[in-house]
């Protein structure tokens, strides 16, 4: 695919907000940290993650100790297995129906952590792109973080579809809390589950028959009212699109919403390399 940043006008940095920074190796957003176009501020409460993470020494990245919720004083349950660890209980009872998911949900030690709002923390205003990995407390986040997400235009959000964190919030209220902020769903970058016991399928513990337990869903600003972004929004939106997604239909509309806003010709030429003969 042809690289859009040829075409467009100066947008200056995606911002890129990363809550539940582990390191799992390569992260969707990794084209926009390739191409130099990006800075990352990303979170991660257990230190000696976060540490790592400064020490790798990234341009543009930047790692800091917080937990991020509401506000106020959590526990955070810290599991044997470390990505499985958050500010809820894991729900032991139902995660043991299934293959490979309470055996690496132990909990093995849980610390006392002062929560911090997104919308109080300086290093993310003006926030473009807001991925959340936080094992059930991504509402917390976002009831944190209302001024965050109004600016926002991108959110990559994990949601369960069954209590895996005891009181967590399922799908359909991370849906409503997102809409409420004037995102629309756009797409699932990922679903999966697992077996219920005692089968297993073709010899694989993890593999799923028909049960899905959690996802990746993508939200976007909504397409019926791109007109209400700003235009450097409008070119950042579309560049994520293209570059994370693959969603080139979409991007269209964005830098269609841009010309008309800039009086610019921005989407033909867009059009007219997406549809070139190869």
């Amino acid at each position: 695919m042809f690289n859009i940043l040829e075409i467009l006008p100066p947008f200056g940095k995606v911002r890129i907000i990363d809550v539940g920074a582990m390191d799992l190796g390569a992260e969707f957003y990794d084209p926009l940290v390739k191409a130099g176009i990006s800075s990352v501020v990303g979170f991660e409460c257990v230190r000696a993650e976060c540490d790592r993470l400064n020490a790798m020494g990234r341009d543009s990245h930047t790692y800091l100790p917080y937990a991020i919720g509401a506000g106020g004083v959590r526990d955070f349950h810290e599991c044997n297995f470390p990505m499985t660890s958050s500010l809820l209980e894991p729900n032991s009872v139902l995660l043991d129906r299934f293959q490979n998911l309470e055996n690496l949900t132990q909990v093995v030690k849980k610390h006392a952590f002062e929560t911090k709002r997104l919308d109080d923390i300086a290093e993310v205003a003006g926030a473009d792109f807001i991925k959340l990995d936080v094992q059930g407390a991504e509402l917390d986040v976002m009831n944190g973080g209302g001024q965050v997400l109004e600016e926002a235009v991108v959110v990559h959000t994990e949601v369960e579809f069954v209590e895996m964190y005891k009181g967590q919030p399922l799908f359909a209220e991370i849906d409503q809390r997102l809409r409420k902020s004037g995102f629309v769903f756009h797409k699932f970058a990922g679903v999966a589950g697992r077996t219920f016991k005692p089968l297993v399928v073709n010899n694989d513990i993890n593999q799923c028959l028909s049960q899905m337990l959690w996802a990746d869903a993508v939200y976007v600003k909504d397409f019926m009212a791109l007109d209400r972004l700003p235009a450097e929004k409008l070119l950042r939106l579309a560049i994520i699109l293209h570059m994370t997604y693959g969603s080139f239909d979409l991007a269209m509309q964005a830098l269609l919403a841009y010309d008309l806003k800039c009086s610019s010709v921005v989407a033909q030429d867009y059009f007219s390399r997406l549809t070139a003969p190869r």
